[in-house]
């Protein structure tokens, strides 16, 4: 279980033959064009994931004068994102049974394109709060179920194209970090407009997923979803395992200890995550820095997940314990953390690389979600449960964060809770990454 290798679901030996052979027995023209289209929609939608978090994280200040938002109500407005990503994520496996992958994904890029165009400008505060549950319904249900389709169409490059979905993400979270506060300007300065032109990259995302849907049979359709195996996904020839069917049984996952310590790490790691998005650029602006070299400070942050979300999924498949690099994020987290206590706008630009750093928690969690189940069923079920649970964990956190600051005045409160919670990460980040699987766990 070091490799990706050890997590398809192929169980029976087949002749070694060239890659070009390979190509031409298993790859005929047809899968070849929608494999180029999945690539294409999970790229496409991983972009989507976070800009309409992080863009408002940059225009925090005027959304809240605009609105008349206090900083509880603001710190409430942050926590939203993780308290949707709960709610209607755990709706994803359902969905997908019903409906398949592809036009679940298809509609939440919708969804969030809706959202984005309306929050703006429906007026008042819950208007507002109303838009972006909207957007972030279609977030939530694209997080779940990524893993997924990854499992299911590359079962046998999990680790990589983790590795391009989670580069991805990174980059739609820097970029809206970094690019909504000039863009606003040249808008007019009108922070509405600044925050709307974000759902034109939902409306593109909508399109590699418009044939998925139609096309039937194919592993993210509902009729596939319906009557085959998932992990049969990648193989859908002869070449699936004959007790590939019998994945589909559930598993009772709240029996696995695995299950539990990856939906804790999960949730500690999106609690600070959202508290970055929702907060660091004002902590930024309130030592002094100016609004758009906070918001580029932010999207440092967001942009070191470009390389290293690349980089720590293919790591991680090759180790047979995940617990080094979950120590490594967490110590670079306690750097970070104290330099922008100590001294946030003379280090402004070491720590925001040291908490971008820290952020890579997130690829790690859902590399160990494909790697923890053995099955197509397993990682759905485990990617539900997770994230689920852990978005529900760390709704408290950026809500926390407002009411320390508004009451205390400062932020050395809400940076000590955001280095304490670093303690608690790294533990039950070392206890997900044991080489084990749920499936294993809960039939014991």
């Amino acid at each position: 279980m070091t490799g990706e290798e050890t997590r398809t679901t192929v169980s029976p030996p087949i002749p070694i033959r060239s890659s070009a052979q390979d190509a031409d027995l298993r790859t005929p023209p047809t899968r070849a064009w929608m494999t180029r289209l999945v690539i294409a929609g999970i790229v496409l939608t991983a972009l989507n994931l976070r800009p309409a978090i992080t863009s408002l994280g940059a225009l925090l200040e005027e959304v809240r004068d605009g609105l008349g938002m206090s900083g509880s109500v603001a710190g409430l407005l942050t926590s939203v994102p993780p308290l949707c990503f709960a709610v209607f994520g755990v709706m994803a496996p359902r969905l997908a049974r019903r409906f398949g992958a592809a036009a679940v994904v298809c509609a939440g890029m919708l969804a969030i394109g809706t959202g984005l165009v309306l929050r703006p400008f429906v007026g008042g505060t819950v208007g507002f709060l109303v838009a972006s549950a909207l957007a972030l319904m279609g977030i939530a249900v694209s997080n779940v179920l990524m893993p997924v389709i990854v499992k299911r169409w590359f079962p046998d490059r999990v680790g990589t194209m983790t590795g391009l979905y989670s580069m991805a993400l990174a980059l739609g979270t820097a970029a809206a970090a970094a690019v909504t506060v000039p863009m606003t300007r040249a808008l007019g300065g009108n922070w509405q407009s600044g925050l709307a032109v974000w759902a034109s990259l939902a409306a593109v995302a909508v399109l590699p997923w418009i044939p998925l849907v139609r096309a039937k049979g194919t592993p993210l359709s509902a009729e596939s979803a319906a009557t085959r195996a998932p992990a049969s996904a990648g193989a859908p020839d002869s070449t699936t395992a004959p007790g590939a069917r019998q994945e589909a049984a559930p598993l009772r996952i709240t029996r696995s200890r695995t299950a539990w310590a990856l939906a804790v790490f999960f949730g500690l790691q999106a609690t600070a995550a959202y508290i970055t998005m929702g907060w660091m650029a004002q902590i930024f602006r309130d030592a002094g820095v100016p609004a758009g070299t906070a918001g580029l400070l932010l999207a440092v942050t967001m942009v070191m997940g470009v390389p290293l979300a690349f980089v720590i999924p293919r790591l991680a498949t090759r180790l047979p314990h995940q617990g080094p690099i979950v120590v490594a994020l967490g110590l670079c987290g306690f750097a970070g953390y104290g330099g922008l206590y100590l001294a946030p706008a003379a280090g402004a630009w070491a720590w925001a690389l040291l908490l971008g750093i820290a952020n890579c928690a997130f690829p790690l969690a859902l590399t160990m979600v494909g790697m923890r189940a053995r099955t197509g069923a397993g990682v759905v079920q485990l990617s539900a449960f997770a994230q689920s649970t852990g978005y529900l964990i760390s709704i408290p956190g950026p809500l926390l964060v407002g009411v320390l600051y508004q009451h205390s005045g400062g932020w050395g409160l809400p940076i000590a809770l955001m280095a304490g919670l670093l303690v608690p990460q790294i533990v039950v980040g070392v206890l997900a990454g044991r080489d084990r699987t749920v499936e294993d766990e809960a039939a014991r």
